[in-house]
């Protein structure tokens, strides 16, 4: 049996006395820390949920205060989290790779487990199933909508059907301003119709696009508007009625 070298033995103990530092390096350096309300922090959850995740990954974390510089943070910015005392809480994992594995743990089914079964007295305080109530805005277009169908039918009614005033007298194969209202987008698909092909191609906005390309001029008489004729158009748009498109195909075996 060939022997070692004793440099080789030094050597190879060295190696793992250095690996093993590095080990204990790295595990050292799993940590970070979390700012938190006070309200979260006083109602237990935190006390309950941290040592459990600390003890599967063998990270540190250190609670702080709301007002903390911190790496992580509960607050009303980052992802939903859970709900509780009335308020939908978000986590901010920042750019910490401790704190990302933190929030990639809370919305595991471990983590949203552990939330749930947190209780005082038997009540549970917070669920992990969050549900946010979206506020719809209406916005309202502050142009002349009288102005708007007069601009509609100038510069649209050409393939559009605006109105009943001009349905004869349109492409067959563009969609209607009615049925363009059926749309979730549709105020996008207005709004932002001259960089919406085809009309690139023979659309002006005055201070918004640019000149034609002289190698390349529009294939019809161009449109040239202005932004106040858009906004009145916007007006005139958001009231009509989105066409009745009727229900669901039905198959004849129905």
């Amino acid at each position: 049996m060939t022997a070692i070298p004793i440099l080789s033995r030094a050597t190879f103990a060295l190696g793992l006395v250095l690996t093993g530092a590095t080990a204990l390096t790295a595990q050292e350096d799993k940590t970070f820390t979390l700012a938190a309300p006070d309200a979260l922090a006083e109602s237990g959850l935190l006390g309950y949920i941290l040592p459990r995740f600390s003890l599967k990954t063998q990270t540190r974390i250190t609670l702080a205060g709301p007002d903390a510089v911190a790496d992580a943070r509960f607050g009303d910015t980052g992802m939903l989290a859970f709900e509780g005392l009335g308020t939908v809480w978000r986590f901010d994992s920042g750019t910490d790779p401790d704190a990302q594995r933190f929030a990639d743990w809370l919305r595991s089914d471990v983590g949203r487990n552990t939330v749930d079964s947190y209780a005082v007295e038997g009540a549970a305080l917070f669920t992990s199933e969050v549900e946010v109530t979206q506020v719809v805005v209406e916005v309202s277009y502050d142009g002349d909508a009288q102005r708007g169908e007069t601009a509609s039918l100038a510069f649209c009614g050409r393939c559009h059907v605006v109105s009943e005033k001009n349905r004869m007298n349109s492409i067959g194969s563009t969609p209607s301003f009615a049925v363009l209202r059926t749309l979730t987008d549709w105020e996008y698909r207005f709004q932002a119709f001259y960089a919406l092909n085809p009309h690139p191609a023979f659309t002006q906005i005055a201070d918004v696009t640019d000149p034609f390309d002289p190698s390349r001029p529009s294939p019809i008489a161009a449109v040239e508007m202005t932004l106040d004729d858009l906004e009145n158009i916007m007006a005139f748009v958001q009231g009509i009625a989105p066409a009745d498109l009727g229900g669901p195909v039905q198959s004849l075996q129905d």
